[in-house]
């Protein structure tokens, strides 16, 4: 695994997961028309049965039982559970817009780790997203075709946020962009999603200003 910070989260993660990338109710070639009723029963089953049972665990039939579908309808739309996986976390993970862009570095920051820390105090992000880094140190093959492309979109979103900085003179040209996404990231990952520790009210306030400190450095 890269020494890059965990792929970030959907902020705020949905309530209802959106469809997968197949578009619904468009036919596969020399197949069926998939239905998008099925398709978002599947996927929000898949969701809830992965913050459940983790990866390791999970199983079709397990999702399929859950979404009240049949076996084959998943493999219509997936062929294996690595498929679906990647398919399905990746639309939520990476289709998120990219960080809100409030006029100054302190704000679009704080906005940032407001965005992160929503989603990572929602259920199905808080137990997915530990389990899927865990799973990724033991399968080289869930974490080349899932991290890669959930951690380095999700970072060159992020990214816009210090190019902005840099466009108003707010950060130096040279500034460190690897360290510095490292940073935004990893401090409010490591509370929330590894030791489980709540923030107080003023928590994001002094973080902020701490990577602001640090970004400047």
């Amino acid at each position: 695994m890269s020494s890059s910070p965990p792929p970030q989260p959907p902020a705020p993660a949905p309530a209802s997961v959106p469809a997968s990338g197949h578009s619904p109710g468009r036919r596969l070639p020399g197949g069926p028309v998939l239905q998008d009723s099925v398709t978002e029963a599947i996927a929000t089953a898949f969701f809830e049965e992965l913050a459940s049972a983790g990866y390791a665990r999970l199983s079709l039939e397990a999702v399929a039982k859950r979404a009240g579908a049949g076996k084959a309808a998943i493999y219509r739309r997936w062929a294996s559970k690595l498929d679906m996986t990647v398919d399905l976390v990746t639309a939520v993970a990476v289709d998120a817009s990219g960080p809100t862009d409030t006029g100054t570095l302190r704000g679009d920051v704080l906005a940032f780790l407001t965005e992160v820390a929503d989603a990572l105090n929602q259920r199905l992000p808080a137990r997915i997203i530990p389990d899927l880094i865990a799973e990724g140190g033991r399968s080289p093959e869930l974490a080349e075709a899932l991290f890669a492309t959930v951690r380095d979109t999700r970072r060159a979103k992020a990214t816009q946020l210090l190019e902005r900085a840099v466009g108003r003179g707010e950060l130096p040209a040279d500034v460190d962009r690897e360290l510095a996404l490292d940073l935004l990231v990893g401090p409010l990952y490591w509370r929330l999603a590894v030791i489980h520790t709540p923030t107080a009210p003023d928590y994001l306030d002094r973080l902020t200003d701490k990577l602001l400190a640090a970004f400047g450095a």
